[in-house]
């Protein structure tokens, strides 16, 4: 199995047809089908199946998509590693959820600037399934992440446990029954306290899976939001953003990962928030 195959599979699967993809690698259509043929023969599984409006993924070709993805990162990231610059001395790659990079991924990357001259960096931000399928595969060496599933040799740290406050752009804002009200994914023991807490309430006309996001969509264009209050204690300090009266509290919990290969790093922990 070669690294042209594996890229030519996932530029179909990209585009969604063999000419997008012909186009895409700039070459002809024949090209795209023998290489697919190929990979196809070297799997031992049909991957795709012809139609009229483009391909679809087999049941096969489905299955094979993410160790694809897998593959052709872990090839990037090597060739990345062999070449780097003599006065490089590691590579240290950080995987942050969205929302979690303002505050703790951030502090940790300018640490590493500041601290350990002779270090390569790379950053990926994702969703939570993202950071996890990264750690898994070992392209992240510290994540940052909210939820932990335990793999072997990894290290665990919790973070300062978050508060998430209700705040708005209205100094008026109701704590119930607010028209403009958003509600921001904050995992599951989040949804099961907030579901119970306003049980009463209307469904939000307006969702958001990042905090990041729902705090730009309010200071844009206006709204109420349980948020980080990491993310929000400068706009509270500029009165840009008002914490709603009487709202209760809650919290989530955060996560410092660290692969088997950084847990070995005695220069990265004193690092670490």
């Amino acid at each position: 199995m070669n690294l042209t195959g594996l890229e030519t599979f996932l530029s179909i699967v990209e585009t969604g047809s063999l000419v997008r993809a012909a186009e895409k690698l700039h070459v002809s259509q024949s090209t795209i089908t023998t290489r697919l043929q190929t990979l196809e023969r070297e799997v031992g599984a049909p991957l795709m199946v012809r139609q009229k409006s483009g391909v679809e993924l087999t049941p096969a070709g489905r299955r094979f998509q993410r160790h694809a993805i897998v593959m052709v990162e872990l090839w990037d990231q090597a060739t990345q590693d062999v070449a780097r610059p003599g006065s490089v001395d590691v590579v240290c790659s950080i995987g942050s959820h969205v929302d979690l990079w303002p505050g703790p991924g951030r502090a940790f990357f300018n640490a590493i600037r500041a601290g350990h001259d002779n270090a390569a960096i790379t950053v990926t931000s994702g969703d939570q399934a993202e950071i996890e399928r990264l750690l898994r595969s070992g392209l992240i060496d510290v994540a940052f992440t909210y939820e932990v599933a335990v793999h072997h040799n990894q290290t665990i740290r919790a973070l300062p446990v978050e508060r998430l406050l209700l705040v708005s752009d209205r100094m008026d804002s109701p704590m119930r029954f607010d028209p403009k009200y958003i509600y921001v994914e904050g995992g599951e023991d989040f949804r099961r306290r907030h579901a119970a807490t306003y049980s009463d309430a209307d469904t939000a006309r307006i969702s958001f899976g990042h905090a990041s996001w729902a705090l730009d969509e309010i200071l844009t264009n206006g709204g109420s939001a349980y948020l980080p209050e990491r993310l929000v204690t400068e706009h509270l300090a500029a009165r840009r953003l008002h914490l709603v009266a009487n709202a209760p509290e809650f919290t989530r919990n955060a996560y410092v990962v660290l692969s088997e290969r950084a847990a070995e790093w005695e220069w990265l922990t004193p690092l670490l928030p």
